[in-house]
Parts: structure tokens; sequence; C-alpha cells
């Protein structure tokens, strides 16, 4: 078995944390779920949503609070956790907390944030603009190799078509993989339908299909899936995640893939 699937590592967890109680399941579940299927896992979930379609739409339960729950969780299931950060002041606290910093994809070109991650040391995660290309993630990319990060990950996100919609250029992993960079496929993400009336929409149940496409590229270092035990009455995202029940069955015919590729 190569190197590249030995690490392929799976990136789950809420879009955002709301009740400490799901993120458990939610984290104890992928955990399980990861072990029986031999994937590194990280767990992620965002404690600020700053990138909102409405301004009365969830925006998180703040600093404080959920780098509490993501201490706990890392303690409680010893695994590595991930989020968002949004501004350079929320740098060092949470990077006392978490094992890799992520950059959104609309902050991606932000240098003054990346750098001041990458000086943390942490792994960074930068999730690829929904308006860059491959050379402009790389850029980003050597913005934080250069100002100290430990490990660099890119992860594609999609790509805006027209109003509302994204799609997926499979020649970026590519170009990324050729470069070194390792890749994060954002399954679920990419599935989104961005600013659907107050909210984004999006159609999770292509899910398997898209990240099936993507593995068999032979590119990637891993998968980002948004999941949630009842993505309904999740306060973000809720029409993108993967329900959990379902995440088995994908975890499942991923690593069929990866062993017959």
């Amino acid at each position: 078995m190569s190197s590249k699937k030995k690490k392929f590592t799976i990136i789950a967890g809420p879009c955002a944390i709301e009740a400490k109680e799901d993120c458990f399941v939610i984290a104890e579940t992928c955990k399980s779920l990861c072990e029986k299927y031999d994937f590194p896992y990280i767990f992620k979930a965002s404690y600020k949503k700053a990138n909102r379609t409405a301004s009365n739409s969830f925006r998180g339960v703040g600093l404080e609070k959920g780098l509490k729950i993501l201490a706990e969780i890392k303690e409680k299931f010893s695994v590595p956790v991930l989020t968002d950060i949004h501004e350079t002041k929320d740098v060092q606290p949470t990077s006392s907390v978490v094992d890799i910093l992520q950059i959104p994809a609309f902050l991606s070109r932000q240098t003054e944030l990346i750098e001041e991650a990458a000086r943390t040391g942490r792994i960074i995660n930068i999730k690829k603009a929904q308006f860059m290309s491959a050379n402009g993630a790389k850029h980003a990319y050597d913005k934080a190799i250069n100002a100290g990060a430990s490990e660099v990950f890119i992860t594609e996100r999609g790509t805006f078509f027209g109003y509302n919609d994204l799609v997926v250029d499979f020649r970026n992993f590519k170009l990324l993989d050729s470069w070194g960079i390792p890749v994060i496929y954002d399954v679920t993400h990419s599935l989104q339908r961005p600013s659907i009336d107050e909210t984004s929409g999006g159609s999770p149940e292509f899910v398997m299909t898209m990240a099936s496409a993507a593995i068999a590229t032979g590119h990637l270092s891993g998968l980002f899936i948004e999941t949630h035990p009842e993505p309904s009455r999740a306060k973000s995202d809720a029409r993108s995640m993967l329900p959990l029940n379902e995440l088995e069955r994908v975890l499942q015919k991923i690593r069929k893939l990866l062993d017959l590729s």
C-alpha cells in the first residue's frame, strides 16, 4: 500500500459547534468508524461562523465556549481537532487548544491571517476560495510555509459556477499534488448551493458520487465531510451536511476504492 493511502485522512464533524452533546456523539461515531476502516481521524467544528448569508443567521457559540468544548473533545476521544480562525487576534488562544488551524475559503488571500496562523507552528488547512485557481492556492500555501507552518493542506471546495452553484475542477487535484501539496477534498461544501434565500442549499445525496470520482484521480491525501445526526435541525449548513447514519456507507466505499488503487 502506498504511503498516501496509508495516510489518507478523514476530517469530519458538524459545520458549527451547537450543543456539546451533539459534538460528542459525532466525534465518538466518526472516531469509531475511522478506526474500523483504518483512517486517521480529525474532528472539525467551528466556534464562529463569520461568513453568513443573512445578518440574523447563527454565528456560533463564540471563542471561549467553543474552545472549551473542543478541548473536552480532544481529551475525551484522544483525537486531533480542527477549527476556523477569522481574525488575527483569535490565532493565539485558538492555537493553544486545537491541532489544526483552518483558514476559511473567503479569507484564503488574507496574508496577515495566514502568516499569524503559520507562526504558531501548528498545521494549517487552507480552504481554497471559490474564486481561486490552483495557482492562487499555491501562493497561499507558500505564505504559510514561509511563515513557519509545520505542515499545510489545501482543501478543494469547488469553484463558483454562475449563481448559487459550484463546480469541482478535478484538474486542481493533480496540479496541487504535483507541487507536493497535500490535497484534501471537501465533498460536502463542494455540493453546497450558496446563498439560496437567506441560507445556503446543498445536494448531499451526491457525496458518494463526488467522493468516488475525486479519489479515483489518485491525488488526494484526505476527505473533508461535514456531518450531523439530524442535519435538518442544524443551525448552519443544514442542507449540505451528510446525515451521520450515512457516514459508514461512504467510508466503507472509500476504503474499497483506496485498496483497489
